[in-house]
């Protein structure tokens, strides 16, 4: 846990289905390097205090490895307001997965807001996070690479994305007035919930429902919705819907 002095939000790492441990104990190498301690991983490889994870770790074979969580996927996007890391953005407005993208240099600003339980998500070597886990999470970022080659070695990524978050956990320069209250991840998922009956209600064509969704679900990850915000959208949303229900039942007592 962070002592008092620390300004910003608790961030936690996680790995998602590594294929090699030398990745995972270089990934925990530079999470020492950067003031980070948790380590999250979701299907990961076996971790052999023998084998090359721990021989690659440094000394966070003392503390993170031995300390890393296992959980699933699910557990991941549900605990965690999540920042999706890949080198492949498609920065196409059309394409609502991976776009919008913030940098990882505007990482430190984009969780300014954030009181802990933040997790920034790396994929596989290969082939990264898939769309269907891009979707789940809250932030996509990405690190502007050379158009010719823009894909980085996972161990590379990871450590450019720590170094940019220095200033939350390192030099932590932030003040604590700075930092507003964040409304609980259950709350910003009841705002999801309510958009999607509005969605419904409107007659939102169904082919494009699932974009739709996933561009409101980055809109809210980038906004850091307070409490009362949340609320406030919560209740726009509620009471459209159930205005437009009446007017529909309404039209259908006068047709009949």
């Amino acid at each position: 846990m962070a002592s008092d002095q620390r300004a910003g939000p608790e961030i936690a790492v996680a790995v998602v289905d590594a294929e090699t441990p030398g990745n995972v104990g270089s990934i925990a190498r530079s999470m020492k390097n950067f003031g980070l301690s948790e380590l999250l991983l979701v299907d990961p490889p076996e971790l052999d205090p023998d084998g090359e994870a721990y021989g690659f770790a440094g000394q966070a074979r003392e503390d993170i490895l031995p300390n890393a969580t296992e959980l699933t996927f699910e557990q991941l996007a549900e605990r965690y307001h999540t920042v999706a890391c890949t080198a492949t953005t498609n920065e196409d407005p059309a394409n609502h997965v991976r776009y919008p993208a913030v940098t990882a240099a505007d990482l430190p600003d984009h969780l300014a807001g954030v009181d802990g339980d933040v997790a920034v998500v790396f994929g596989r070597e290969r082939v990264g996070l898939t769309n269907d886990e891009l979707a789940a999470l809250d932030v996509i970022c990405s690190i502007p690479a050379d158009d010719s080659y823009p894909v980085l070695n996972l161990a590379q990524a990871a450590t450019i994305v720590f170094y940019e978050l220095r200033q939350v956990t390192v030099e932590r320069t932030q003040h604590p007035d700075q930092i507003h209250e964040l409304a609980e991840k259950s709350e910003v998922e009841r705002v999801q919930e309510y958009f999607g009956e509005y969605l419904d209600a409107v007659g939102h064509p169904e082919e494009k429902r699932a974009k739709t969704e996933r561009m409101f679900r980055r809109v809210l990850g980038r906004a850091q919705l307070t409490p009362r915000e949340a609320r406030t959208l919560q209740g726009v949303f509620r009471d459209g819907t159930q205005r437009l229900d009446r007017a529909s039942d309404e039209r259908e007592r006068r047709e009949k």
